[in-house]
């Protein structure tokens, strides 16, 4: 299923997965809601998903749809380069984030590793700052360090003195740096990279 409020972009794309690559377009959407109804209906294997759109954007969309479908395998192709759009969208349940440039012999194999059940990376260099070895700034480091111990967003905010809505966009900005599909595998990846320590004593 393709949900995308170009129409042409949908067009386009739908051309050329059913005729290069002999995927069956099964329903398109151009728009949040439309999308989950489509869904309910078609119970589609792969929904590839954009960002921004008008009315219910990409991540809230995706958000509903796995609160509702907790199984559906979303792939989101989207213009918006920026991690932090990519890690809101990991972090609720993409299981891949690819930008329109893509050439779509790697969308098409991108669409079969989520159909396999598998995550995608995104593309060398969409999320890198050039410093591999210290993937984080200091403040993600110390957010990590709270999501390690279990805080929430809200818990986070409230011992940083932040708001919420900058905690959220920490953790987002973590799970794009480590290209984490979630708070667990941040962490884990965390103390591969030395970021965290092991303690021998509960933190909380």
């Amino acid at each position: 299923m393709l949900v995308d409020d170009h129409p042409v972009m949908r067009v386009g794309l739908a051309s050329v997965l059913s005729t290069s690559h002999r995927f069956d377009v099964i329903a398109q959407a151009d728009d949040g809601q439309s999308a989950i109804d489509l869904y309910r209906q078609h119970l589609p294997d792969v929904v590839l998903l954009d960002v921004s759109m008008e009315r219910m954007d990409g991540i809230d969309t995706l958000r509903r749809l796995r609160g509702e479908f907790p199984a559906a395998r979303v792939l989101m192709l989207t213009s918006s380069e920026a991690p932090e759009d990519m890690g809101l969208a990991m972090e609720a349940g993409a299981r891949g984030y690819l930008v329109k440039t893509v050439h779509h012999e790697t969308l098409a194999a991108a669409i079969r590793a989520v159909h396999a059940g598998g995550l995608v990376d995104p593309p060398a260099g969409f999320v890198s700052s050039g410093k591999d070895s210290d993937p984080l700034s200091p403040r993600e480091a110390e957010v990590l360090g709270l999501v390690r111990q279990g805080f929430s967003n809200a818990e986070i905010a409230a011992l940083l003195g932040i708001s919420e809505r900058t905690a959220r966009a920490h953790v987002s900005a973590i799970l794009a740096a480590l290209r984490a599909a979630d708070r667990a595998q941040a962490v884990a990846l965390g103390f591969e990279l030395g970021i965290l320590k092991p303690s021998k004593r509960s933190e909380r």
